[in-house]
């Protein structure tokens, strides 16, 4: 099958499908239609992104001819049922992380997902896709940064800074008893292990609700919400998933960590950073200024290495499309996240390695999330299970 001959249908109208939508065009993929909480919605998105279909149910979606694969960008409680009855439905499926609500899920979903060898399976920890993330993982894989001693970072943020600030995510039906780390943690926990080759064996986590009450507007709140949202008539509602946590790290082959992850840090928009330090240099990267990797050095100048593809890795050159001075950015790790995908699903060879995480990774996050809940609730180490693969 030819990449362009690959037929989408879009589930979830709210920010992360329309990230979705632009992404996978720009990747050459056809989108088919998109299908949201309601008709209405449906239509009205089907309207604006210039989708020819819109579907009054998933159902419609999965049973389409014209679709070949799904994505999934509902509320989390959505995934592991829509992810099940996509892939009985013969499609290829790619869900928005948590992956699941708990383990359980994410493992049937990955026991599910062999039943259906030549079906692909994906996550969207799209972070990965960053050219310079990319460059850091080559530069580790060479051995330029000797052993890995301890890595270190934080993904934060400021859109539920306010006790009116209000999103499905902060419900635990919703979105599951973890919000922060489950929503933003995970991706800095699959970016570093993926950049690293190392796995989390054990958490330590210290977790905070800071506001335990928020007031939920009546009527549509977007994610990333502007302050007018705040005017709106409201209602009281309890919290109990977190805002905010700090999570240390014992990896593979000795190495430490430490993770802060906040939704809570006044200024921060979509902040994630990193710092890894090894045996013969060190390396940081910052996702607010993402074309920049920073190389430190005990006996010679830092360097700053300017995302180009003409001085970068050959990996990483090849999810760099623009030339140096150009910048990359946010909607363009979407693309080669899906790009990636598609190539795979293009070339037909479903026991060849994969270059995208899968839904063996995405179970891999949630069981990390059970053992950091269980980790903050019980005041002690805990270890992290064993990946589904």
């Amino acid at each position: 099958m030819e990449l362009e001959e690959i037929g989408v249908a879009m589930i979830g109208t709210g920010f992360m499908g329309r990230v979705h939508v632009e992404a996978l065009r720009r990747a050459g993929v056809r989108v088919v239609g998109i299908c949201g909480s309601s008709p209405k919605k449906s239509r009205a998105a089907a309207r604006q992104l210039g989708v020819e279909k819109s579907y009054d149910r998933f159902e419609q979606a999965i049973e389409d001819p014209e679709v070949n694969a799904v994505h999934i960008g509902t509320p989390n409680r959505h995934h592991c049922e829509m992810a099940s009855r996509s892939l009985e439905a013969g499609k290829h499926v790619l869900c928005e992380k948590p992956l699941a609500m708990s383990s359980a899920e994410s493992a049937a979903l990955v026991e599910l997902s062999r039943q259906y060898p030549n079906q692909a399976t994906s996550v969207n920890y799209n972070i990965r896709f960053y050219p310079l993330c990319v460059e850091a993982q080559a530069r580790i894989a060479s051995q330029e940064l000797g052993e890995v001693f301890h890595i270190t970072g934080s993904y934060v943020q400021d859109w539920l800074l306010w006790p009116t600030d209000y999103n499905w995510r902060v419900l635990c039906e919703e979105g599951g008893d973890l919000r922060a780390i489950a929503d933003i943690g995970t991706h800095w926990l699959d970016l570093v292990q993926s950049v690293t080759g190392l796995e989390v064996l054990e958490v330590m986590a210290d977790l905070q609700t800071v506001h335990q009450v928020r007031e939920r507007p009546i009527g549509e709140v977007e994610t990333f919400q502007s302050g007018g949202q705040r005017e709106k008539q409201s209602e009281s509602i309890h919290v109990q998933t977190e805002d905010a946590g700090n999570i240390l790290l014992r990896f593979n082959h000795g190495a430490r960590g430490a993770l802060n992850v906040s939704q809570v840090t006044a200024g921060r928009k979509n902040c994630l950073r990193f710092e890894i330090a090894g045996s013969h240099n060190s390396l940081s990267w910052n996702s607010e200024s993402p074309n920049r990797l920073w190389i430190g050095h005990r006996d010679q100048p830092n360097q700053l290495l300017t995302r180009d593809p003409a001085l970068m890795s050959p990996a990483a050159g090849r999810v760099a499309d623009y030339p140096g001075g150009h910048n990359e950015g946010y909607a363009d790790s979407f693309k080669h996240c899906f790009r990636a995908f598609y190539a795979y699903i293009a070339n037909g060879d479903f026991e060849a390695p994969t270059t995208f995480p899968t839904f063996a990774d995405g179970h891999r996050e949630v069981m990390l999330c059970d053992a950091v809940l269980e980790s903050h609730r019980c005041r002690k180490w805990v270890a992290v299970d064993g990946p589904a693969s």
